[in-house]
């Protein structure tokens, strides 16, 4: 086989490799975006960039593939959380379209309300914090936010009960502002 022939090969195994592990994984990339953005829209345009990313910079068949598309999933989200212009225009979005569901308009502001502080508190985390919460909230198991995150799996429980003692300061912190 000459090296035409031999790169062909290679490169055609890599695009087949690239594509398993996007069909395994798109689905749980743009559940841990949409679990922090809470717009399906945006959730798949964070899971395109991610897998761009990925695919640009890493070999398809790298073990600490779905951990690096999971942690870099959280962190793009909640990078795009921090820009304002973003976060005001989703929740516009969002709020029209639940409120065309629910028939207590006082009882759906109030609930826009508090999913707006928990997402302000969510983007003023620190990022290892916040994408563990993130990533836990979207389903994913203990060993999976360990691998995502590279910490142990023992570390997971504490690392969450903490994150999730710090969102609730952040949230009371913010409401009291």
């Amino acid at each position: 086989m000459n090296l035409g022939a031999r790169r062909m090969a290679t490169a055609k195994s890599d695009d087949e490799a690239f594509e398993a592990l996007f069909t395994a994984e798109y689905a749980r990339v743009v559940g841990i975006a949409n679990r922090v953005l809470a717009d399906p829209h945006e959730a798949e345009d964070v899971a395109q960039e991610v897998f761009i990313d990925f695919h640009r910079l890493h070999s398809a068949t790298a073990q600490y593939a779905p951990a690096w598309l999971h942690r870099a999933a959280a962190h793009a989200s909640l990078n795009r959380l921090r820009g304002a212009r973003r976060r005001l225009k989703r929740e516009v979005a969002q709020a029209a379209e639940e409120g065309d569901r629910m028939l207590d308009p006082q009882k759906q502001l109030e609930v826009n309300e508090d999913r707006r502080q928990v997402r302000q508190a969510l983007g003023r985390l620190a990022p290892k914090p916040a994408a563990a919460l993130a990533m836990r909230a979207s389903g994913l198991s203990y060993a999976e936010v360990a691998q995502a995150l590279g910490v142990g799996i023992g570390q997971v429980g504490t690392l969450l009960r903490r994150a999730e003692a710090a969102l609730r300061k952040e949230v009371t912190r913010g409401t009291s502002n």
